[in-house]
């Protein structure tokens, strides 16, 4: 397993993970009833629930990733404006984990404009804050973009994902700690 430097220790990626959990995972998740961290866990036991593959579910758990703080330089902070934490996630994620884990956390904002665009019931499960934040990300797909979408390889994975994503706001939902997926993610890292 690789080891990533942080500050004067080493750290492999699923420790690297597991501190962003416990840590600024617990703060609170842009005005959702849950924090970051227990809304990605969730999510994550949610596709593990429905039999999911093990990427999807490694997916599923880290597809906020992006969000966290130490991802986001201070020229994307802007108030009111995409921070593209799906792009950003992928492309951090993707120094440990191949594709199938990757691109349906790159998709996953694409996956809740499309559902948006192909279910017209769709948009009324949104949180409010996920109406806030579809508009800032495009608001729902075009038809052609929806083509675009569907012709994606991860496409189907994306919008299971994102299905998940929308459900895991539960402050009540039983929702199992980092440690219960570190076996799965362990086996994911690429040697």
């Amino acid at each position: 397993m690789t080891t990533q430097r942080t500050g004067a220790r080493q750290l492999n990626p699923i420790d690297e993970l597991a501190e962003l959990f416990t840590g600024e995972g617990g703060g609170d998740y842009h005005g959702e009833a849950v924090t970051i961290a227990a809304h990605m866990l969730q999510a994550g036991a949610r596709a593990q629930a429905a039999g999911a593959s093990n990427a999807l579910v490694a997916a599923a758990l880290l597809h906020d990733i992006g969000h966290f703080s130490g991802l986001i330089p201070d020229r994307d902070r802007v108030a009111g404006a995409d921070d593209h934490h799906d792009d950003r996630g992928a492309d951090w994620l993707a120094r440990w984990f191949d594709g199938a884990v990757t691109e349906p956390v790159r998709l996953h904002v694409a996956a809740k404009r499309y559902l948006c665009a192909v279910e017209p019931d769709y948009f009324a499960r949104l949180s409010a804050k996920s109406v806030h934040t579809l508009n800032l990300q495009g608001g729902p797909m075009s038809e052609q973009e929806v083509r675009d979408f569907e012709g994606s390889q991860h496409a189907e994975a994306a919008v299971a994902l994102r299905r998940w994503d929308e459900a895991a706001k539960d402050p009540q939902a039983p929702t199992p700690d980092f440690e219960h997926f570190r076996p799965l993610l362990e086996s994911l890292v690429r040697p």
